[in-house]
């Protein structure tokens, strides 16, 4: 670890005024960005703590769910109100890291986490994400842990999250302060491709910060489900995950939101399956034939092709349960 200086932000301001001056980074939770220096894989010169800005409130409306940047996981997954209106969101942290990193970990900074990709954490191995135009050895390596859709030729590493799955499929916004004042972006729109930049990852420039995830009142995000496939129970990143949610009527499926994790390089909404389950029963044979269609332009790697059909099962699993369909 090398040395940086530390700073602790009074105001939200000043914060965004030294890091867009200075390039600094923030610090909250702390829980990946520790990890980051201790591995070498992050070296700035001074880190920013915002964890006593006043960001820790979760507020309700009949119109929407907003939930301040510093609440911890844990207090959001527990709260009554995110179990009733959004359960997906309550299952996919519930389903993250170990409850002492719940305690701990941020809902902006959980969003902001970045890649387990085994070539990114060892700074011995070439990565473009990590250092830009050394190449991609996970393309031809060990790339079991990695994306099968949204990867380009210089990077397949996989998203590791669950929360933003799970936000992607509710419509959920994040509202971002920068040196030019706030501006709203959709979840889904948060993370970027890697394409021929995989170092960067986000559309947040420099001093911009996460202040508030805000979740719009949808009909579909009280019958939502959250359901994660790994290779142990607990304290695992997925191998593929499943974040649904439905609207129904008289047996009639009116809306569905579908997206998936750890098969992409961000959060992925499957608009196919989405489409093909509009307007139609709520049945087993029309999950499965919406199942089908997950993977659309998914190109896999020989270490990680098992992820297309365990990504469709996963999906599939997880609308029958959602839907209460035997």
């Amino acid at each position: 670890m090398v040395p940086f200086a530390y700073t602790a932000a009074p105001a939200a301001e000043a914060a965004i005024a030294r890091a867009a001056g200075s390039g600094a980074e923030y610090i909250a939770g702390g829980t990946d960005m520790l990890q980051l220096l201790q591995e070498g894989v992050r070296s700035p010169r001074e880190l920013i703590d915002i964890g006593a800005l006043p960001w820790k409130s979760i507020d309700v409306s009949p119109d929407a769910l907003r939930i301040g940047a510093l609440v911890n996981m844990a207090d959001l997954a527990d709260d009554p109100r995110v179990k009733e209106r959004c359960p997906v969101v309550s299952e996919a942290l519930l389903a993250s890291a170990s409850p002492q990193v719940r305690n701990m970990a941020t809902i902006g900074g959980n969003l902001l986490q970045r890649t387990r990709c085994l070539y990114f954490r060892d700074t011995a191995t070439p990565c473009n994400k990590r250092a830009p135009g050394s190449g991609c050895p996970a393309r031809d390596g060990q790339n079991r842990m990695n994306a099968i859709l949204g990867g380009s030729a210089h990077c397949i590493a996989a998203y590791p999250g669950d929360l933003a799955v799970a936000l992607v499929a509710l419509e959920a916004e994040v509202e971002i302060l920068g040196p030019r004042g706030q501006r709203t972006v959709p979840v889904e729109q948060l993370h970027r491709l890697p394409g021929e930049s995989p170092d960067v990852e986000t559309v947040l420039v420099r001093g911009e910060l996460i202040s508030a995830v805000v979740l719009p009142e949808r009909p579909f995000a009280r019958q939502s489900h959250y359901l994660k496939v790994r290779d142990r129970a607990s304290f695992e990143f997925a191998l593929a995950s499943a974040a649904v949610a439905l609207e129904t009527e008289n047996g009639i499926i009116k809306a569905a939101r579908v997206a998936v994790g750890g098969v992409a390089t961000k959060p992925w909404r499957l608009a196919e399956v989405e489409q093909a389950l509009a307007g139609e029963r709520l049945d087993a044979p029309t999950i499965h034939a919406a199942a089908e269609r997950a993977g659309a332009g998914a190109d896999p790697r020989p270490g990680n092709a098992f992820k297309l059909e365990l990504m469709r099962r996963t999906v599939e699993r997880a609308l029958l349960a959602v839907g209460g369909v035997a």
